[in-house]
């Protein structure tokens, strides 16, 4: 890519260029479990709601306002989600909750798909609301600082890597390939911090 055309790309696309800078602080802090990473998930997701309307991925654009409340919550858990009033710590996900996890994961993907199918211009709606729904469990997981989150978010990160590229956001989906990148850093970051979950 030529100087110029990088110039071409960044004035046209400023806005995703933004999106894509606060969205790897954020997720950088989420791996170094800096509370400031939900500062910058709001900020991400403001700019991507954005984005998504203007692509038709209406699905991921609603995300983006559940990531705004999500975030919200994780914020205050991570500072006082414990009964002592003390900053969470790594666990893995009690089993007695997989089952709903998966249950909503289904329900979601086939309502929400169905919907944007059948109601809206959307693309790929299928598609698009089952990795809606696995990031809401896994934005939901992370504000829990349940491990397994990571894994949820390499999943889905990879699929979206290609999900964009199909659709040109080329910026967008190099971004997701380095979220996946970050992802797996997380993952074991987060392992070596992990306490023993009993319930």
């Amino acid at each position: 890519m030529s100087y110029t055309t990088l110039i071409e790309y960044l004035q046209h696309n400023w806005l995703e260029v933004i999106g894509i800078i606060t969205s790897l602080l954020c997720i950088w802090l989420n791996t170094r479990q800096n509370t400031w990473g939900w500062f910058w998930s709001i900020i991400s997701s403001s700019i991507y709601a954005v984005i998504y309307w203007q692509y038709q991925l209406y699905s991921d654009m609603e995300l983006q306002g559940i990531f705004i409340i999500l975030s919200l919550y994780g914020w205050y858990q991570w500072l006082y989600g414990t009964r002592e009033q003390e900053n969470l710590r790594v666990t893995k996900i009690p089993l007695k909750l997989v089952p709903a996890c998966g249950l909503f994961c289904l329900i979601f993907a086939l309502a929400s798909g169905y919907y944007h199918a059948n109601s809206t211009d959307a693309s790929l709606p299928y598609l698009d609301s089952t990795l809606t729904a696995i990031s809401l469990i896994a934005v939901w997981m992370t504000a829990k600082k349940y491990i397994e989150n990571w894994i949820l978010w390499i999943i889905a990160d990879f699929i979206y890597t290609g999900m964009y590229f199909s659709k040109h956001l080329i910026g967008t989906s190099i971004l997701y390939f380095l979220i996946l990148l970050l992802a797996f850093k997380g993952y074991i970051d987060w392992k070596k911090t992990a306490v023993t979950n009993h319930e």
